[in-house]
């Protein structure tokens, strides 16, 4: 389609977003897949919060397909009322917070430079405003990345905020965030004006406070013992005290989610404590002691929290336990969050993991987000009793254009038992099939709505994204034997996924490819040297291609990640030195301005390509960095179509 009709179409959608649940799409084709078009456009919707006294629905949308999102400020009793608006013209609007009942924080970036300034410094900057709603004007624009703390439930016009004093990293999870040292500040939302609170550095990195604006816990780092150290004081107290160290390489979790109520001595935390599963506990700040196990599954590990939906009226109420299964699974302790979850997952159309992102201070409206995958994501407002359809991510991808991802395990080659996320095209099998892992690799995934597994489904194919080992969530043994098994172990629970779903009798063993990015894409690189060939092709996207190089630039990070480098480069795989080796058709894909996976990767394993005669292809994201909110439609309209295109026709004999 044209991009002067694509546009049409996208202005009569994002009107039609706020019409209500009546609305209803006609069925697409069966047969025909969605256009590219309709998939590369950015998220039409970005944000949604409804106000402290429930009186107005702030939204962010998109204008254009590249962007240019606005603000929008309903009355939520009669949201057909025109909207008041505000924009930016030099930056991009991110998100968006409601502090008090008549000021929003808004998280802004802008291009400020044409290439990356170094490892984790891109060509963004971030910034935040707070924009006053009654005067619809912004305040000063305040640089860095900042996030709130604390809303300080007594104090209507003061937070907390903080920010990074480190060129930290961003654009993805980061598993030692409570180690690098931010900067604390109580905001006056009247005035503007801001005081500093504390002033994380190698010791005290970063802080926990209470309502009443009390720092309570904190977390560092001691380089000359390389432990991670928790420290408490008492509300009143200006003196840290030590209670709790952890070896920087048992990489065993201890996380304080709460305290006991009128107890400021007890706090619950998630922790292995010797086990390898993380669990709940009951943790005594004054001795250091673990009091009392609360909660622990032998399977998986709890992974978070639930708080109250109401975070003015129940602050820091902790409600259930989360854990890894189809979604984040909740474990409820509260009776009356669990009907309200369920009521919501039974009003609401292809309900999958859902939300509730704000609520006002009464409890009577609140805005409900829904992601899965026949949803690419919307939200909807429940006042007084009432659901309404507030818009969509994309409105353009509707649900039967969608496929539906089962959560499975399968056995490894050395017995272990791998989770795995499985989108199904339709029809019957065997399909052919991508094996999609996540990068990281020490991160979490939980596969609810996935645009590239999506996209891939919706052209036929079947997409394999495994939990293998070093993925979080699954336990410390699963985490910590990735170490030194690049290319190996880890490799081998990615391949022994495929070969499971041929013995299945769903894949066909003569079509099976892998895409993937960041780590994903040195997976990609390595599978294509694997001498046991079970791919036809690989998409390594983003990949990195020499661990040498990456670890150079980890030299300044917390030691685990320098550690994880390290031994990669000593005794995994290093596909730089592998070039030879390579036997399968290669789509190698990166983003230009790359500042996590340097573009550098790219040029010098390109390059060895060229120099031992390997044909291959490669795409040039122009101007993208290496997360996926800088993929503007450009560059998910080359992508999609060239990695479609590319595993149709040149992925091994006749195409995939």
């Amino acid at each position: 389609m044209p991009v002067k009709g694509l546009l049409k179409r996208f202005a009569g959608v994002v009107s039609a977003s706020l019409v209500g649940l009546g609305v209803v799409a006609s069925p697409a084709s069966a047969r025909e897949p969605v256009p590219i078009e309709n998939w590369a456009i950015v998220d039409v919707m970005r944000d949604a919060e409804v106000s402290p006294d429930g009186r107005h629905l702030a939204i962010m949308r998109s204008t254009t397909k590249d962007g240019d999102p606005i603000i929008e400020i309903f009355d939520t009793s009669d949201m057909s009322k025109e909207p008041r608006r505000a924009g930016a013209a030099k930056m991009e609007m991110q998100s968006l917070t409601w502090l008090n009942d008549d000021v929003i924080s808004v998280v802004f970036r802008q291009r400020v430079r044409d290439d990356i300034d170094g490892f984790n410094q891109g060509v963004y900057e971030v910034a935040f405003a707070n924009l006053n709603v009654p005067k619809m004007e912004f305040g000063s624009i305040n640089r860095g990345a900042v996030q709130v703390e604390s809303f300080l439930p007594s104090e209507k016009d003061e937070i907390i905020i903080s920010q990074p004093r480190t060129n930290a990293p961003t654009g993805v999870e980061d598993p030692f965030a409570a180690f690098r040292p931010r900067e604390y500040y109580r905001l006056n939302l009247r005035n503007g004006r801001k005081s500093m609170i504390l002033k994380g550095n190698d010791r005290i990195a970063t802080a926990g406070f209470d309502d009443e604006g009390n720092p309570r816990f904190a977390t560092g780092y001691d380089a000359s013992s390389k432990e991670f150290v928790y420290y408490y004081r008492k509300p009143g107290d200006t003196q840290w005290e030590d209670v709790y160290r952890t070896d920087s390489y048992d990489l065993s979790t201890f996380q304080v989610v709460s305290f006991l109520e009128n107890d400021p001595s007890r706090a619950f935390v998630i922790a292995n404590n010797g086990n390898d599963k993380a669990g709940l506990w009951i943790f005594n700040m004054d001795t250091g002691e673990f009091e009392s196990l609360e909660y622990r599954r032998a399977d998986v590990d709890v992974a978070g929290v639930r708080f109250h939906s109401n975070s003015w009226s129940n602050s820091g109420e902790m409600v259930g336990v989360r854990y890894f299964g189809k979604i984040l699974e909740t474990e409820w302790f509260d009776a009356e969050e669990k009907a309200l979850y369920d009521g919501l997952t039974q009003a609401i159309p292809n309900a999958h993991s859902l939300s509730v992102s704000s609520r006002s201070r009464d409890g009577n409206t609140m805005v409900v987000y829904n992601q899965g995958p026949k949803d690419p994501g919307s939200y909807y407002m429940l006042r007084n009793g009432q659901l309404s359809f507030i818009g969509s991510r994309n409105p353009l991808v509707k649900a039967e254009d969608l496929n539906p991802v089962e959560y499975i395990k399968y056995p490894t080659r050395d017995g272990r038992e791998v989770a795995a996320y499985l989108t199904v095209p339709p029809g019957p099998g065997p399909h052919p099939l991508i094996v999609l892992p996540h990068g990281g690799p020490f991160v979490s995934e939980i596969v609810t709505y996935d645009e590239w597994g999506q996209v891939l489904a919706n052209n036929g194919y079947m997409v394999l994204q495994p939990q293998y080992r070093g993925s979080l969530g699954y336990g410390l043994a699963h985490y910590k034997d990735a170490y030194g098994q690049g290319g190996l172990a880890m490799q081998d629970d990615k391949d022994d996924g495929a070969l499971w779903l041929v013995r299945q009798g769903r894949v066909a063993a003569d079509r099976i490819a892998m895409f993937g990015w960041s780590y994903g894409g040195y997976a990609a690189l390595v599978a294509a040297t694997r001498e046991d060939q079970i791919y036809q092709c690989v998409i390594p996207g983003a990949g990195v291609a020499d661990p040498n190089m990456q670890l150079n630039y980890y030299r300044d990070q917390l030691l685990p990640a320098t550690e994880y480098w390290e031994v990669q480069r000593r005794d995994g795989i290093q596909p730089i030195d592998e070039v030879a080796k390579v036997n399968v058709p290669m789509l190698i894909v990166h983003g230009e301005d790359d500042q996590r996976v340097p573009f550098k990767h790219h040029e010098i394993y390109t390059r060895e390509m060229k120099r031992k005669g390997i044909p291959f292809e490669e795409l040039v994201l122009e101007g993208a960095d290496h997360f996926y909110n800088t993929l503007f439609y450009n560059h998910q309209e080359q992508l999609y179509t060239t990695m479609l295109r590319f595993l149709k026709q040149d992925c091994g004999p006749g195409g995939l």
